[in-house]
This record gives structure tokens, C-alpha cells and sequence, in this order.
């Protein structure tokens, strides 16, 4: 199965109407055009790969490495770089440019982005636990709870106060709504992972739903 993908920045949530009325909750994702920094081969890297670059970075804050790889492509360097593995190779050479129209309505996506951070959180914020009674002296009110048998260890996958957020999620089978080039934006149905401003990679589905 061949895939293709494209890298962009979440911009925030709006609506908008189908021809039938429908009302459909979408997620803008700014879409500048991306640029093809390495096509990677079998022979060369051990895989087939297509290295994309989104959104351009300031000589000042590149390294010497940096900016050499993305002269390479007759480009600036970038801050957010990936790969899109199972790719049709012959469609792309190092420098193309990857836009929005590589998606068209209806297709179905998997997204990726980084989820907000919320720190370090206890267990009833962060596992959605409950909690203990609040009076009679119990003194028991948001604490871990039994920490299972007494062997002087904790069990792995065991869920404790600790980091909430922050983590790589992927969103797999979202519609795309509308593919927008004059506007560099591409409209997909409901939500998808990570705040406004972050940066998400957009693929074709690997378990797209049948009609």
C-alpha cells in the first residue's frame, strides 16, 4: 500500500456547512507548501522514505549541518522535519513541493501531533481515579490508593501521580472536509492532537474504513 503525507501547523477549530445544511466541526491545519529535503532508497538507506521540511527557520538558529542539508534542496532550513515512509518514490525529486491538493475531500487521514502538557498531576486529574471519603477522619481524600501486594516493588503499568500530557498521539481514519490551495489549509472532520500553533503530520490512512 502506497501513502502519502504532508506536514502543517494547527491553526483551531471552526465549522462549517455541507450543501445539505449538515453542520460538520473541522480543524484548520495550515498547510504551506513542504519541501522534499531527501528521497531515501533501499539501496542507499535500507528503506523507502521521502524526508519533507515545513516551515522555514532563521540562519541564526541553524547549524552548519543544517543549513548544508537544505541547501541540498535549494531551500531554507526547517523547523519541523519528517518522514513518509510506503511512498510512491517516483512521484517525488529532492526540492518538489508538497501541497494541500495532495489531499482531496473525503479521503481519509491518520493524524499525529503532541498533546498539550498539563505537568505533574495526581491520580484523580490524571487517571480520572476517584476519590476517597472527605470526612469521619478518614484522611484519605485524592491519594494513589493500594499499591497491590507487599513484595517491596510496584507493578509495571501500576497508575501513579506523575507527568500528564506531553505525548505523541496519533488519530487514525479523520476525513478530510476541504483541501484549500489557494489558501494553503486543509479542513479536517473533528479534532485533532495537540494545541493551537503545534505542528502535525497528515498520512494516508493505513486502515481506511470501506465504503
Amino acid at each position: 500500500m502506497t501513502r502519502k503525507g504532508i506536514l502543517g501547523k494547527k491553526v483551531g477549530m471552526t465549522q462549517v456547512f455541507t450543501e445539505n445544511g449538515e453542520l460538520i466541526p473541522v480543524t484548520v491545519v495550515e498547510t504551506t507548501p513542504n519541501v522534499v529535503l531527501q528521497v531515501k532508497t533501499v539501496e542507499n538507506d535500507g528503506y523507502d522514505a521521502v524526508q519533507l521540511g515545513y516551515d522555514d527557520k532563521r540562519d541564526v538558529l541553524s547549524n552548519k549541518p543544517a543549513k548544508g542539508h537544505a541547501a541540498k534542496a535549494n531551500t531554507t532550513p526547517k523547523r519541523f522535519i519528517r518522514e513518509i515512509r510506503d511512498v510512491e518514490l517516483g512521484d517525488y525529486k529532492v526540492s518538489d513541493e508538497v501541497k494541500a491538493d495532495i489531499f482531496e475531500p473525503g479521503n481519509y487521514v491518520d493524524v499525529t501531533g503532541t498533546t498539550k502538557g498539563h505537568g505533574y498531576q495526581g491520580n484523580v486529574h490524571k487517571d480520572g481515579q476517584s476519590r476517597g471519603p472527605e470526612t469521619h477522619g478518614s484522611r484519605y481524600h485524592r491519594r494513589p490508593g493500594s499499591l497491590g501486594a507487599i513484595i517491596n516493588r510496584v507493578f509495571p503499568g501500576k497508575k501513579l501521580p506523575g507527568r500528564m500530557g506531553n505525548k505523541t498521539v496519533t488519530i487514525l481514519n479523520l476525513q478530510i472536509v476541504k483541501a484549500d490551495t489557494e489558501n494553503n489549509v486543509l479542513l479536517i472532520k473533528g479534532n485533532v492532537p495537540g494545541a493551537n500553533k503545534s505542528f502535525v503530520e497528515i498520512k494516508s490512512a493505513v486502515r481506511a474504513p470501506k465504503k
